[in-house]
């Protein structure tokens, strides 16, 4: 298992040349854009945000720039027929006139956007390039400032419930003859291995602690997806039951934080960064979830989290925006009601109070209950 301790380059977070990319490269190619990339970010980390300060960017949000980043490049050498690192004003201009036509969200599109004024940042202040100014931008006049969505306090309990529940198979002790052979037969589909292999073991697996505690853990610190993703075991203090988040690994921030999670939540991490120790997929790996197939959950992977547990305990996802920021959602919507907004700030990670304003609202069941006094 890697030393969790040791000191890491933020670089090493950021796939310098993403694979569409190199499959598209022949070696001097590459050489030539994994150092014109390596140049870029390690630049936007150091300097990137106050060159004169040398104030650099957080590593989550490079990270993610850093893809959107890539995408462009692949679209100019798609315009030029090949590759190139000599970018101009058109490109940039002609990439966000391709982004208008596109059926993106206005917020992706921006996105995109301020990954591309990042890059030609960096190509003003460290190659001379004249400063671009980008000739569009992506209304989003109707954008919501309070949440779109997010789980009352009684689907909080019932998607607590869920993971309790979520994958569980019986004890093996109690399934015998025929009923043990078919919750095999489950198991060998689901492990996707022959029904002669499933062993006690498999038994073991399929009732692990994972998700209860990735679950637990989210509605406790409302992790959002990169979080869960970065989420590693050095971040669990179970003495003193709250995560560490390290500055290298906060979303965008550049601070550390220490966040509050409940004394079941802990306990359940416990339990699961025990069973861990014996996984094979988790041996040179020091994330503290990974999927079945050895992959760090994201956004979509764990949607399907949160629609399967939601099948569970019969909670509609009908005409609701249902991500794992649903979770988070909520998180901050009830720990306004609790405490207050500054409880709400740390417990988020929110660096400015502004962005924990929009939680700041009273919940449905609230205002129900008021309709009813009002008659």
């Amino acid at each position: 298992m890697k030393n969790t301790n040791q000191a890491t380059d933020p670089l090493d977070e950021v796939k310098l040349v993403p694979e569409p990319s190199e499959e598209l490269l022949n070696e001097r190619q590459f050489i030539d854009y994994r150092t014109e990339r390596e140049k870029c970010l390690d630049w936007l980390l150091t300097f990137g945000k106050k060159p004169k300060k040398a104030e650099g960017y957080a590593t989550a949000t490079v990270e993610n720039r850093a893809s959107r980043m890539d995408q462009f490049y692949r679209w100019v050498w798609q315009e030029e027929d090949g590759y190139t690192s000599a970018l101009t004003h058109d490109h940039a201009d002609g990439y966000l006139r391709h982004l208008a036509h596109q059926e993106n969200s206005n917020a992706h599109k921006n996105s995109c956007r301020k990954a591309v004024m990042m890059l030609y940042k960096w190509r003003h202040h460290q190659r001379g390039a004249d400063k671009w100014e980008p000739e569009l931008t992506f209304s989003q006049k109707n954008q919501s400032t309070t949440p779109r969505d997010y789980l009352t306090r009684e689907e909080r309990t019932k998607i607590r419930d869920a993971a309790l529940e979520y994958g569980s198979v019986p004890s093996y002790q109690s399934a015998s003859g025929e009923k043990r052979d078919r919750w095999k037969a489950y198991l060998a589909q689901r492990f996707e291995k022959p029904k002669s292999e499933v062993s006690k073991e498999d038994w073991d697996r399929a009732n692990s602690w994972k998700i209860p505690s990735l679950v637990w853990t989210s509605l406790d610190a409302g992790l959002r997806p990169i979080e869960v993703e970065r989420a590693r075991i050095s971040w669990v203090d179970l003495d003193n039951g709250v995560l560490r988040i390290p500055r290298k690994d906060a979303a965008k921030s550049d601070e550390s934080w220490i966040v509050s999670v409940q004394d079941q939540t802990i306990e359940m991490l416990a339990r699961w960064l025990d069973q861990r120790k014996a996984i094979d997929k988790y041996d040179n790996s020091d994330k503290i979830w990974l999927t079945r197939r050895a992959n760090p959950y994201q956004s979509s992977s764990l949607r399907g989290v949160l629609h399967r547990l939601c099948d569970i305990v019969d909670i509609s996802t009908e005409n609701r925006s249902m991500s794992w920021y649903t979770i988070r959602h909520s998180t901050g919507t009830y720990m306004v009601r609790e405490e207050d907004l500054a409880a709400a700030q740390t417990q988020l990670r929110h660096r400015s109070p502004e962005s924990t304003m929009k939680y700041d609202q009273t919940p449905v069941e609230d205002r129900q209950d008021a309709l009813n006094r009002m008659g």
